[in-house]
């Protein structure tokens, strides 16, 4: 009323227009006998010449006249407004918490489960890392063993003269010896202890010339699709332990290939910051060039996956594999500077991505070496090896050759025959030497005037911290053992001929 007073005593249709039905509604009910009640009742008011909403507790009764009939509506009317108003917003703001409780759940979950991912690749990388210092230590002291039963078997062949059936013999003794040799280079891999030679190279131009040779390998349901941009990013990497990992790859996903399907090899430029697969691999920061070989075989279990980068473990049968293809991969890419990442799913095949970070360095040229090298020399040798099976082997193998030969059990002894004046135009020594005198330090001496002399480096693995860096110094030659007497000639020849070169 005190909002209306000129309306006393007229229709209410005249004073609330806006709800003229509503309450001709309610009139006429009360009139009939009946009661109304509302609980916050939503309407529209024009206030001030504006139409609100607002709430109200309404409750609607009839008047009986004298004569029992109804004569009037009596009304009582609570403004609840502010109440309705408050409580919307309490709502609104318990649902934006219960959002937000949500969303952060979820976000708290993602990165649970990113650091555990982190956690179990480094866990995993704990284990190989241990692997792989078993395992090394074992394929050096296994090479050493090799050196002395192939040094002697081919110097036994050389004293065999026209005897065919001992020569026979020794021959398939030799094939063994390689056979175990390379066994254990593959070893050497997985420990990333073994001899590389990097250079720089365009990977997608070394996929591009494997596809023939690759495509050999595989049945003709086997469908081999090759996506590689010769112009892509230089990387720094062992040609032949590249090619040698690209086959691995390949043959691994023809096995899990039972009936038809294909085999997918991407190379492509990336950069891990932008990359999302790269970032969900947990890919350092940094431009990389990713080779990728996806198949839709068979796929692999949790477990098999797990295991699938250990050396030795296989799935194949008795005599169809020796579990060193895929820890060969993540050896030699780890030795790299490079990361291997496996995703694979049974029944949804498997995906292995190859990250070697980019170079800068120009492309190197791809010679190869010939094999008519000269083999017989007059040269003295220094022979420095502390296993005394080993020393002897290469001591008879050098004779053969036509050098004279000196030795030395150790760094010690071996620098006192290089200070002594004796003529001495090579060192020979093991890379890794007991003693005060290291390998590496004796090698210093000797390459430094006035001895001047080129070095040869003999061992089952070049350790980590032997030489400055992925490659050999200046001057400085490598033979890996087990090796062959052709391989020795031409390995002392070449370093005495650079030496040569050199003064020259």
């Amino acid at each position: 009323g005190s909002r209306h007073p000129f309306l006393l005593g007229k229709p209410v249709e005249l004073g609330w227009p806006e709800v003229a039905a509503f309450n001709r509604h309610v009139v006429d009910t009360c009139l009939a006998g009946g009661a109304l009640s509302y609980k916050d009742k939503e309407l529209v008011l024009y206030r001030e010449g504006h139409p609100e909403a607002v709430w109200m507790d309404l409750s609607y009764s009839p008047v009986p006249s004298e004569g029992g009939q109804s004569a009037g509506v009596i009304a009582i009317v609570f403004e609840t407004t502010a109440k309705v108003r408050a409580e919307r917003q309490r709502q609104e703001a318990e649902n934006a918490l219960v959002r937000l409780t949500g969303s952060l759940e979820e976000r708290v979950a993602t990165e649970v489960s990113a650091r555990v991912a982190v956690e179990e690749r480094l866990r995993q990388a704990h284990k190989l890392e241990a692997l792989g210092s078993l395992t090394g230590g074992i394929a050096h002291d296994f090479n050493n063993v090799l050196q002395v039963i192939s040094a002697n078997l081919q110097l036994a062949d050389l004293a065999a003269d026209a005897h065919e059936t001992l020569r026979r013999r020794l021959a398939i003794a030799c094939d063994a010896v390689e056979k175990g040799a390379k066994l254990a280079s593959q070893v050497l891999a997985f420990a990333r202890r073994q001899p590389l030679a990097p250079m720089v190279l365009k990977p997608g131009r070394i996929v591009d010339a494997m596809a023939e040779m690759l495509r050999r390998t595989l049945a003709e349901v086997i469908n081999l699709v090759i996506a590689a941009d010769r112009s892509t990013w230089n990387i720094c990497a062992d040609r032949n332990q590249l090619e040698a990992a690209l086959l691995n790859l390949v043959v691994n996903a023809r096995d899990a290939i039972s009936t038809s399907g294909t085999i997918r090899i991407c190379v492509e430029d990336i950069d891990s910051a932008t990359d999302t697969r790269a970032a969900a691999d947990a890919i350092p920061a940094g431009e990389h060039v990713r080779i990728s070989v996806t198949d839709t075989g068979s796929g692999m279990s949790e477990h098999v996956k797990a295991h699938a980068m250990e050396p030795f473990f296989t799935t194949k049968e008795l005599g169809h594999g020796t579990g060193l293809g895929l820890s060969t991969v993540f050896g030699f890419v780890s030795q790299s500077d490079g990361h291997v990442r496996l995703q694979s799913e049974e029944r949804q095949g498997t995906r292995v991505d190859l990250y070697f970070p980019r170079t800068f360095e120009p492309e190197h040229e791809y010679l190869r070496m010939p094999a008519d090298q000269p083999k017989l020399g007059g040269e003295t040798i220094l022979v420095v090896e502390d296993d005394i099976d080993v020393r002897t082997a290469a001591i008879d193998m050098l004779s053969e050759l036509g050098y004279e030969v000196l030795s030395a059990p150790n760094g010690d002894a071996a620098l006192a025959l290089l200070e002594s004046g004796q003529r001495i135009d090579l060192l020979f020594t093991d890379v890794v030497m007991p003693g005060a005198v290291s390998s590496r330090r004796l090698a210093e001496i000797a390459r430094r005037p006035p001895l001047d002399l080129p070095v040869l480096f003999a061992s089952g693995y070049p350790r980590a911290g032997s030489f400055h860096g992925s490659e050999l110094d200046e001057g400085v030659t490598l033979i890996s053992k087990p090796y062959r007497l052709d391989e020795l000639a031409r390995a002392v020849r070449n370093a005495l001929a650079r030496a040569g070169d050199t003064s020259g």
